[in-house]
C-alpha cells in the first residue's frame, strides 16, 4: 500500500511539473566571419519540433538532437537539445523569431532573440565548429589577406589593394562575398581581372598557392586615419581526411569563412608652404598645353581653344584653368574630354576642355597666359607650367573704336584777309565771377550721389536677376549659336557636308531657344506637337520637319549646289517665318 501512495505522489509531481522550452546562443553579437550556435532546449518530451525561418542567416550545421534523463535523490529529469550551427548572410541586426513544440496537446514557444552582426573579425580554429570536426590534419592552410601598396599617402596619390587568398593542404571549389570592402573617403576603382591563376608564393614563411581574387585603385580625398573595412568571404573547400583502401586521399566537403580584417591608413594632407594660388588639387606628373586651332579668321568665324593637361595622376579629380580673353571675343562655356585609363599604377591620359570663341570685331587681341599648378610626388613640391600668350588676329568686321582722322588740307590764308579776324568793336566781359558755394552747380553735385544710389541699386538688381535667369541665359546662347550655324552653313555652300551639319545645328539651336527643350527631347513627335501648341502654321511646322531630315539625308547623298542654295534659302525662310508665328 505504502509502494503504491509513493507511485501516486510521483505522478502527481509529474503532472504538475512546470513545461520549459526556451533557445540559447552562444554570442548575442559575432562578426560576419564567425558560426552561431543555438540551441532549442526543452524539459519534456515535446513533439512536432518546427524551427524558426533563420532570417539573415544560413544553416551550416544541424539540426543535432541530444535527450538526456536522470534520477537523482529520487526524482526525475528529462531534457531534449535541437542544435544548430548558422552562418550570417551579411552585416545588420537580425531576430531569431519563435520555435514552436507541442505536449499534451498544448503549443508550447521560444522568445525571439537579437543578434547582432558586425565587421569580420580575428577567427581561431573552432575545435567545436561541425565543419572543423574530424576534417584535415590541423596543417591546412587558409587565408584572405589585403596587400596595401602604401599605407601613409598623399591626399590623392594612388594606392593599390590587393586581395589574395593564400592556401595549402586544401581544395577551393568556390567563394562567394559575404561583406564588400567600403572605402570610405576614397575615390576608387576595381580593376577587372580576367581569368584567375593559381600561382606559388609565401605566407608567414611557409611555402604556399594563392589566388589574387580583386584588385583595386584608390585615391584618398582627406587627411588622417583612414579605415578600409575588411573583405569577408564565404569559401567552399574540400579538407582531406585521410585515404581510402586504396590509397586514394578522401576529402570532406565543406564551407569556411575568411576575413582580410580592417586596414588604416595613415593620409598626410598636402604641405601648405609654396601652395599656387591657383591650384586645384592635381596631384602627380602632368604636361599642360593651350593650343587654339586657328590664330587668323574672318569676321563670323569662330576658333577652337583647346586647354589639356596629360600624364599620369589624379586625372578625373580637379579642374583645368579658365582662359581670360578680351571683351571683344565671346567664348562659350566648354566641352570637357576624358581619355583616361586606370590601372594598378594609377590614372594616365589626357584630359581637356575646348572652347569655342567668337570675334565681334576687327583686330588683334592677346589671350594672356593660363598657369597650372600640380603637385609633384617624385620631388615632394609644388610645380607651375605657364603657357604662352596667344594673339588673335580678327581680318575684317567692324572695328572696336574707330579713330578718324582728317585729311582736309590747312586754309592758306591770303594778305588780303590777313586781318579779317579782328573784329573792329571791342566787348568788354565784368572780371567779377559768382562763388562756386551756393550756386547751381554746387547743388547739382550735390543732389548728384542721392540720385546716382538708386539707379545702382536698380542696375545691379537688374543684372543679379540677368544672371540668375539661367533659363534666359541658355536661350540668348542658343539663339547665338543658331545664327553662328546659320553664318556657317552660308559659308559651306560649295562643301556639302559641312553646309548640311551646320545647318542642321542652326535648326536645333533655334528649336532650343524658342521652345526650351533640350537635345534629348528633339523628336519629330514632340517637335510638331510643341510648335504647333505654340501658334505655328502646320506647312511651316511640315516644312521645317522635312528640312531636318534632308540634311540628315544630304550629308550621304549626291547634293548640287542648287540644291544646297535651294535648303539655305528655305531654311532661313523657314526660321523667319517661325519668328513671326511662334508665340
Amino acid at each position: 500500500m505504502k509502494r503504491y501512495l509513493i507511485l501516486l505522489l510521483f505522478t502527481f509531481q509529474g503532472l504538475m511539473a512546470q513545461v520549459q522550452f526556451e533557445a540559447r546562443v552562444s554570442k548575442n553579437t559575432l562578426g560576419v566571419n564567425e558560426r552561431l550556435r543555438i540551441d532549442f532546449i526543452m524539459n519534456v518530451d515535446g513533439d512536432n519540433f518546427e524551427q524558426p525561418s533563420f532570417d539573415g542567416f544560413r544553416i551550416v550545421g544541424g539540426p543535432s538532437q541530444q535527450i538526456s534523463q536522470s534520477w537523482v535523490n529520487g526524482r526525475s529529469s528529462f531534457q531534449k537539445i535541437y542544435s544548430y550551427f548558422l552562418l550570417p548572410n551579411q552585416k545588420g541586426t537580425f531576430t531569431i523569431k519563435q520555435a514552436a513544440i507541442e505536449y499534451n496537446g498544448q503549443v508550447y514557444k521560444t522568445t525571439p532573440i537579437k543578434i547582432t552582426v558586425t565587421n569580420a573579425v580575428a577567427q581561431e580554429r573552432d575545435p567545436n565548429s561541425p565543419q572543423q570536426q574530424g576534417q584535415g590534419n590541423g596543417n591546412e592552410t587558409l587565408n584572405l589577406v589585403a596587400e596595401i601598396s602604401k599605407t601613409n599617402p598623399y591626399i590623392n596619390e594612388p594606392i593599390t589593394v590587393v586581395y589574395k587568398l593564400y592556401f595549402y593542404n586544401i581544395n577551393v571549389t568556390g567563394f562567394k562575398e559575404l561583406a564588400k570592402p567600403k572605402y570610405k573617403d576614397f575615390w576608387n576603382q576595381n580593376i577587372d581581372i580576367k581569368q584567375l591563376q593559381i600561382e606559388e608564393g609565401i605566407y608567414k614563411g611557409e611555402r604556399c598557392y594563392f589566388v589574387v581574387l580583386k584588385k583595386t585603385i584608390l585615391y584618398p580625398q582627406k587627411s588622417g586615419k583612414l579605415t578600409i573595412e575588411p573583405l569577408s568571404l564565404d569559401i567552399g573547400v574540400q579538407v582531406p581526411r585521410g585515404r581510402d583502401m586504396f590509397g586514394r586521399i578522401v576529402f570532406d566537403d565543406g564551407n569556411k569563412t575568411v576575413s582580410a580584417g580592417a586596414k588604416t591608413i595613415n593620409v598626410k594632407a598636402l604641405p601648405e608652404a609654396n601652395k599656387p594660388i591657383g591650384f586645384t588639387g592635381a596631384v602627380g606628373k602632368f604636361d599642360f598645353k593651350v593650343i587654339p586651332s586657328k590664330t587668323s579668321l574672318k569676321n563670323g568665324e569662330s576658333l577652337d581653344l583647346i586647354v589639356s593637361a596629360t600624364g599620369t595622376g589624379n586625372m578625373k579629380l580637379f579642374t583645368l584653368p579658365k582662359p581670360v580673353v578680351p571683351n571683344a571675343l565671346e567664348m562659350y562655356d566648354p566641352v570637357h574630354d576624358e581619355k583616361v585609363s586606370t590601372s594598378l599604377a594609377g590614372m594616365s591620359g589626357k584630359i581637356s576642355d575646348k572652347y569655342t570663341i567668337i570675334p565681334q570685331y576687327k583686330g588683334k587681341y592677346a589671350i594672356k597666359p593660363m598657369e597650372f599648378s600640380y603637385f609633384d610626388l617624385n620631388s615632394g613640391s609644388y610645380k607651375t607650367i605657364t603657357s604662352p600668350e596667344i594673339m588673335i588676329d580678327v581680318l575684317d568686321g567692324p572695328m572696336q573704336a574707330e579713330a578718324v582722322t582728317s585729311n582736309t588740307s590747312k586754309n592758306v590764308i591770303t594778305k588780303s584777309e590777313q586781318f579779317k579776324y579782328i573784329k573792329p568793336k571791342t566787348i568788354l566781359v565784368s572780371t567779377a565771377k559768382d562763388d562756386f558755394y551756393g550756386s547751381d552747380f554746387y547743388y547739382s553735385l550735390l543732389l548728384l550721389p542721392f540720385v546716382i544710389l538708386p539707379i545702382i541699386v536698380i542696375a545691379k538688381k537688374k543684372k543679379e536677376a540677368i544672371d540668375s535667369d539661367v533659363t534666359g541665359n541658355r536661350i540668348k546662347m542658343n539663339n547665338k549659336l543658331a545664327k553662328k550655324y546659320l553664318s556657317e552653313a552660308k559659308k559651306q555652300l560649295n562643301n556639302k557636308e559641312p553646309f548640311y551639319i551646320a545647318l542642321e545645328k542652326a535648326m536645333h539651336n533655334f528649336l532650343k531657344a524658342k521652345l526650351h527643350i533640350e537635345t534629348s527631347e528633339m523628336s519629330k513627335d514632340n517637335i510638331r506637337e510643341l510648335l504647333l501648341s505654340r501658334n505655328a502654321n502646320t506647312e511651316t511646322v511640315q516644312s521645317f520637319i522635312i528640312l531636318t531630315e534632308n540634311c540628315e539625308f544630304a550629308r550621304y547623298a549626291p547634293a548640287s549646289s542648287a540644291s544646297i542654295q535651294q535648303d539655305y534659302d528655305k531654311a532661313v525662310l523657314i526660321i523667319s517665318e517661325l519668328e513671326k508665328q511662334i508665340v
